[in-house]
């Protein structure tokens, strides 16, 4: 489906989205995208009912999403404008390094949008950031490194034996 402000951009519903992202329930932490444009951004959302799995422990009497949630929920959507790339449909990614901000709680019967930029990919790296809005306001934001194994290992020196 392209969007009519740019016409390589497409979306991805629940089922759809599941091709480029490995985790599924209960750890998949997005339920749509909106919008990817492969390479460059992926933008999208996470419903959240009082039916999440976190929500009775963390917690009880004041219900929230876990902070390490809502990271995850920013790499998972970084983890879509990559693996959208042609030759990386369902390639696994890992975490090298993250540096985020939480502003505020985030709650049942909240929509958590997530908009994820690609700063720069280059030998299965992807330097990126998200940014989380609930309400209208920023709810945490995120400077991340992740990479695709699989590629990366390629650029990676070889031991060498002693003769």
């Amino acid at each position: 489906m392209s969007d009519a402000k740019n016409p390589e951009a497409f979306s991805l519903n629940c089922l759809e989205l599941q091709a480029y992202q490995p985790n599924r329930y209960p750890f998949l932490m997005i339920d749509h995208v909106d919008e990817v444009l492969p390479g460059k951004y992926a933008r999208g959302y996470k419903n959240l009912t009082m039916n999440e799995w976190y929500f009775p422990v963390h917690f009880p009497d004041g219900p929230n999403m876990p902070g390490a949630l809502q990271l995850e929920a920013l790499a998972q959507m970084l983890t879509v404008a990559i693996t959208t790339l042609p030759g990386l449909k369902g390639k696994v990614t890992h975490a090298l390094q993250h540096t985020v901000r939480f502003k505020k709680e985030v709650l049942p019967g909240k929509k958590f949008e997530i908009d994820a930029q690609v700063i720069s990919w280059n030998r299965g790296i992807c330097k990126g950031r998200g940014v989380a809005i609930v309400d209208g306001e920023v709810a945490c934001e995120a400077d991340m490194l992740i990479t695709i194994p699989e590629i990366l290992e390629q650029y990676l020196p070889r031991p060498t034996r002693p003769e």
